[in-house]
């Protein structure tokens, strides 16, 4: 599903270049779940980044579904983006002006889907927040925020979710319950995960691991993790 060749990113820092990332090559086959762990500074958010085509790189490929992302101008990447890919931030990113149920509806309304408001209500229901529907993101704990930012990244019912840090801002059990959440809603829509995080416990809940130090893939294993 998603296959990364010899990517390098690199950025002009005070005059000098800085290489974030240096010839990563990486295939994640369609439904697995892969954490990409490392310590801050290894490149694990800009890879993210790149494979959601939200920047790009220096040299290198990456590729959705076959697409070659470096062949897309900005709105077929933005479409891509809609039909393709949900996206979990540390930071929730909800609208502030929206309601939860206005928050998760957008992408479906941008899609053309049918009833967008009602299947908000179905996605909110489904992780447990359906008496919060009509509530504004400040008017929500961090916890629920981001539970606001699952059902919306799973809208679409997305091939792939990319997560990162999806459990950073928040205290150890609200964090527990968010990747519960999130890994329950990987088995029941099959997507494509890949969760950056430097916390070991998280990455364990994967069925396979990929650190990175210094920009380049540095260990590549099997954790034996039953996710389905």
């Amino acid at each position: 599903m998603i296959e990364i060749r010899e990517l390098v990113m690199r950025l002009s820092v005070g005059g000098r270049a800085v290489t974030i990332l240096d010839g990563v090559s990486l295939d994640v086959p369609g439904g697995q779940f892969v954490a990409v762990t490392g310590p801050s500074g290894s490149g694990k958010s800009t890879l993210l980044g790149l494979v959601a085509g939200l920047d790009q790189p220096t040299g290198g490929s990456v590729r959705l579904g076959g697409v070659d992302l470096g062949g897309l101008d900005e709105d077929q990447l933005a479409r891509l983006r809609l039909e393709t890919i949900g996206y979990v931030f540390q930071s929730f990113h909800l609208i502030p002006t929206l309601t939860a149920v206005e928050n998760v509806a957008v992408p479906l309304e941008l899609a053309g889907a049918p009833d967008p408001v009602g299947r908000a209500r179905t996605r909110l229901t489904e992780v447990g927040l359906a008496d919060r529907a009509h509530h504004y993101p400040a008017q929500l704990s961090g916890g629920e925020q981001q539970r606001v930012a699952l059902a919306r990244a799973f809208a679409n019912a997305p091939a792939v979710v990319l997560a990162d840090e999806p459990t950073g801002n928040l205290d150890s059990a609200t964090g527990a319950q968010v990747i519960a959440l999130l890994v329950e809603r990987h088995r029941r829509h099959g997507a494509t995960l890949v969760l950056v995080t430097h916390d070991p416990a998280l990455a364990a809940h994967a069925e396979r691991v990929v650190e990175l130090r210094d920009g380049r893939v540095v260990a590549d294993r099997t954790t034996g993790a039953a996710v389905r």
